[in-house]
Formats: structure tokens, C-alpha cells, sequence
């Protein structure tokens, strides 16, 4: 049977699935192209705030239980779904949830 990973494992590996998933580098003329949902920008610049401050907490020795994991899961799909109704991303991009 194969051990399933510790907390901070998965959390370090949900982190790296966010940031290959979703496109912080996109150009600022792209970000305010036409009409959107949200604002693409304040999104992206809040989801990279939000994880540098977990990785920043796993550095210093915090263990995440599985609500951190759901919490930070949720708010990327939800970030990243904005960015495919803003036209930013498109569907086939997913952020993989694997934990193992």
C-alpha cells in the first residue's frame, strides 16, 4: 500500500501544481483587455500574495491541516475560473489536485 503524503507535503505540491496552472506572468495589456468578470490583476496579485505566505509559513515550520489544503484549492479554482471567462486562460490549463 502506498503511503499517502504528509500535509505539508501535499501543500508544497498543491502550491507547485497553482503556479505551473495559472499564467502570473501575463502581460498587463492583456490582463485589461475588454470587459471582465473580475479584475484579472487584483486576482492574480492576490493568489501569489497568498502563496508566498504559505510557503513563507511552511518554511518557518507551520504544519497545514487539510482545511488549509481546501481553503487555498478553493480559491484557485475559483481565481482560475475567472480567468477563463475573462479570456486569459483557456479550459484544457487545469490545476491538478493529485496528493500523491
Amino acid at each position: 500500500m502506498t503511503k499517502k503524503p504528509d500535509t505539508d507535503i501535499a501543500m508544497r505540491k498543491l502550491i507547485a501544481d497553482i503556479r505551473t496552472a495559472i499564467p502570473f506572468d501575463t502581460p498587463m495589456k492583456d490582463l485589461c483587455n475588454g470587459p471582465c468578470t473580475g479584475c484579472s490583476k487584483k486576482l492574480l496579485d492576490y493568489l501569489d500574495t497568498e502563496l508566498e505566505e504559505r510557503e513563507t509559513a511552511l518554511n518557518s515550520g507551520y504544519k497545514p491541516d487539510f482545511g488549509d489544503l481546501n481553503r487555498l484549492k478553493k480559491t484557485a479554482l475559483k481565481i482560475h475560473g475567472v480567468l477563463i471567462k475573462n479570456g486569459l486562460m483557456d479550459t484544457a490549463k487545469k490545476i491538478h489536485t493529485r496528493s500523491g
